[in-house]
């Protein structure tokens, strides 16, 4: 496949998302409600229906005409920008989408919390178009020679901080919040331990205590085989090379959000619960804070990822 067929799939790609995006606004100004939601994103109180969306009278700027104007610049960026732009418009979709979230709202969807299936929609289809346009973004920057055949061993460094990521995922997240599902007061109160109870059923304590950790483990696959080359059980991809930006993109946006996602949760569970709470609450704190440290070590993982596969 050549370069200019290749850039003209990811414009295409790009400008459905860019159409569906306008679309979507158009009909939200004109008072239709369809996919709004109107739940605040840290504490929804009635998820299922989209916290009243239909009762929403002024729309949000963001949400309507902000988006338009946001979506104006998306247009140019796929019609005459350059890689660069493309790559920023890249990030800044997967930041907006946080996709991070998704891992524990559908696992907790699926255990049977009520959930915002709107707002998951809307994370879904950012994400979606920032995959797009990281495509496009690789599509236009300049040509590279043919990659070495076969697997390229990372740096040593690379492994550490892959096997450190997995580690602190289980020792800082599964390993407290097995414990709090089971009602062991690891690190909290009493008090905080039953508020967590009558929030979430057994089944999405499971499900938020098992499924990020697993995820995780995805990591490997920058410093393995796998990670370079399809598995050659695969039907039809078996033992051929991996997209680089398949691998690099995702991990990346992971890195960033999950440190982001680390920052802000801290500052703003100290700003509305005060330092004597989380003092004796620490083990919450310190579970928002392994973000942090997760993101960075992924960062980093990914960074050894693109010097071992460097054309």
């Amino acid at each position: 496949m050549n370069r200019i067929p290749g850039m003209t799939r990811w414009a295409w790609a790009c400008g459905v998302f860019v159409v569906g995006e306008v679309i979507l606004r158009l009909y939200w100004i004109a008072g239709g409600r369809w996919g709004y939601t109107a739940c605040d994103r840290a504490d929804p109180t009635d998820p299922v229906t989209g916290c009243g969306a239909e009762q929403v009278v002024s729309l949000p700027f963001w949400a309507g005409w902000g988006a338009l104007i946001v979506a104006a610049g998306l247009s140019l960026v796929i019609a005459r920008g350059s890689a660069l732009a493309a790559w920023i418009a890249a990030a800044f979709l997967m930041v907006a989408a946080f996709p991070l979230h998704l891992l524990f709202q559908i696992p907790a969807a699926f255990a049977g919390r009520p959930t915002d299936w709107r707002d998951i929609g809307a994370r879904l289809a950012l994400t979606a178009g920032g995959l797009a346009f990281a495509g496009l973004a690789n599509a236009r920057g300049p040509r590279r020679g043919p990659a070495a055949p076969g697997y390229r061993p990372v740096p040593r460094w690379a492994r550490r901080w892959a096997y450190a990521a997995v580690a602190v995922s289980v020792a800082g997240w599964a390993l407290p919040h097995a414990l709090w599902v089971l009602g062991v007061p690891f690190g909290v109160s009493g008090d905080f331990l039953a508020r967590a109870g009558d929030d979430l059923a057994a089944a999405g304590g499971v499900a938020i205590t098992v499924v990020p950790p697993l995820a995780g483990l995805l990591v490997l696959g920058l410093v393995q085989r796998w990670g370079q080359e399809f598995p050659r059980w695969l039907p039809v991809l078996g033992g051929r090379p991996v997209p680089r930006m398949l691998a690099v993109v995702p991990a990346g946006t992971v890195a960033l959000t999950m440190f982001a996602y680390g920052v802000l949760s801290v500052g703003v569970f100290l700003d509305q619960e005060g330092w004597t709470y989380a003092r004796q609450n620490w083990a919450t704190t310190a579970t928002l804070a392994v973000f942090m440290v997760w993101g960075l070590a992924v960062g980093v993982t990914t960074a050894g990822y693109l010097t071992a596969t460097r054309r």
